[in-house]
């Protein structure tokens, strides 16, 4: 009989050992800026900096978990992308564009401080930031693919990303702001830093960094569901990302070294708008998934792995929602989770047909078929009677219930 070798210490373990050193990385990295934030804010700057850049986290978390609830990404994996973008990518920003800043002060690009400020929050911090943040989306990219294979998980990825970035980077901003307040006493109050601060970066624009980021997102998302063949674009399309982000941001921080009315202009006729087009991509693709998921379940229906409603319902969250309070209220939580994840599994089984169908077919097609097939049969006599009986109490004009009398699935 053929004899198989033995993994190695390594094989059985690399995974463990990967991230633990990540997780450690990321950790060092987060206690580092801790340090540098403090020694900069002091100890009450650090903690009001803290309180105050935490506000906008959970409404920018759940929108992007929202965005990517047709097939989300598990929370491991957008918990690293947040925690890169508040500790590794923050690390390296602030230490590159206080390297970059110093430089030019010194040099003889420029003529004075406040120059050299405005030429590095322009031109350098830009590109430093977003590059360091792009780096978290290729990553993921490149090691959780199924994690990040459409504009929509591109799209959240990223935002999730830049929301831990723009995280840190507040609590400096306002820590430091608070400690200019606190240095003036009472006169300080007339023209609060920290209000101004708060104003601008939590009130108007949260969404400034995951808008950015989100270019090179998008960009990653398009790639992964474009044919192999198809190389100079899937090299090309994620370098526009990057470019798209690092000049959006530049357009943005170079508006706040204008005087007058720049950065009120930028802001409602140039950010505003930019905002709401990605919004808008970003709902039009979610929509878009489950259409794809509506259009391409039938064809597995007719071969028996789904009753004839489920592509219905499995293709409308709303007939999700009702599917798993059903199960809960017959069966449990455990049962709401199983059906969840079987919605999530017919999902990555039309988004992985679909791809195949244009031409982007998987390396692991075939494998990755068979797998979610099996599961979504063993799932099925607990998750397909609440997704049938949702598709038949909510689809419009009523499905009467005797056209599929007597189907059963494979």
């Amino acid at each position: 009989m053929p004899t198989h070798p033995v993994p190695s210490w390594w094989q059985r373990h690399r995974r463990t050992l990967r991230a633990t050193a990540l997780i450690v990385l990321l950790t060092l990295c987060g206690l580092m800026i801790l340090a540098l934030v403090r020694e900069q804010t002091g100890t009450a700057g650090l903690l009001v900096g803290f309180g105050l850049a935490l506000l906008p986290v959970p409404l920018l978390l759940t929108a992007f978990r929202w965005l990517s609830a047709p097939l989300p990404a598990p929370w491991r994996t957008h918990l690293f992308a947040f925690a890169w973008g508040a500790c590794a990518a923050t690390l390296v920003a602030i230490l590159a564009n206080g390297f970059a800043t110093d430089w030019l002060a010194s040099s003889v690009v420029v003529d004075s401080p406040h120059e050299a400020d405005t030429l590095g929050a322009t031109v350098i911090a830009p590109v430093v930031e977003e590059t360091t943040k792009a780096a978290a989306v290729l990553l993921l990219f490149l090691f959780r693919r199924r994690h990040l294979d459409s504009v929509v998980s591109g799209i959240a990825a990223a935002g999730i990303t830049a929301a831990g970035f723009a995280f840190t980077e507040n609590i400096l901003y306002l820590g430091t702001a608070f400690d200019q307040d606190a240095a003036l006493g009472p006169d300080g109050l007339a023209g609060s830093a920290t209000a101004g601060t708060f104003l601008i970066r939590i009130i108007f624009a949260p969404f400034a960094h995951p808008l950015f980021t989100a270019m090179t997102g998008i960009a990653f998302g398009m790639v992964a569901a474009l044919p192999r063949r198809r190389r100079i674009l899937r090299t090309v399309l994620p370098l526009l990302g990057w470019f798209t982000a690092v000049l959006l941001h530049a357009i943005w921080n170079g508006s706040a070294s204008f005087a007058n009315y720049t950065f009120l202009a930028v802001y409602g006729l140039f950010m505003l708008p930019v905002f709401g087009a990605l919004t808008w991509l970003a709902v039009w693709s979610r929509l878009h998934e489950l259409r794809i998921v509506r259009e391409t379940l039938p064809a597995y229906a007719a071969a028996g792995w789904f009753s004839e409603p489920e592509p219905w319902s499995l293709s409308s969250m709303r007939a999700r929602s009702m599917a798993r309070a059903m199960a809960r209220r017959s069966h449990g939580p455990a049962a709401a989770r199983t059906v969840a994840a079987y919605q999530h599994e017919a999902t990555a089984l039309a988004l992985l047909r679909s791809r195949a169908t244009n031409g982007a077919t998987a390396p692991d097609f075939a494998a990755r078929e068979h797998q979610l097939l099996n599961s979504l049969r063993a799932n099925h006599p607990l998750s397909g009677p609440p997704t049938t009986s949702a598709a038949l109490a909510l689809s419009r004009p009523p499905i009467p219930p005797q056209a599929w009398a007597g189907y059963s699935p494979r």
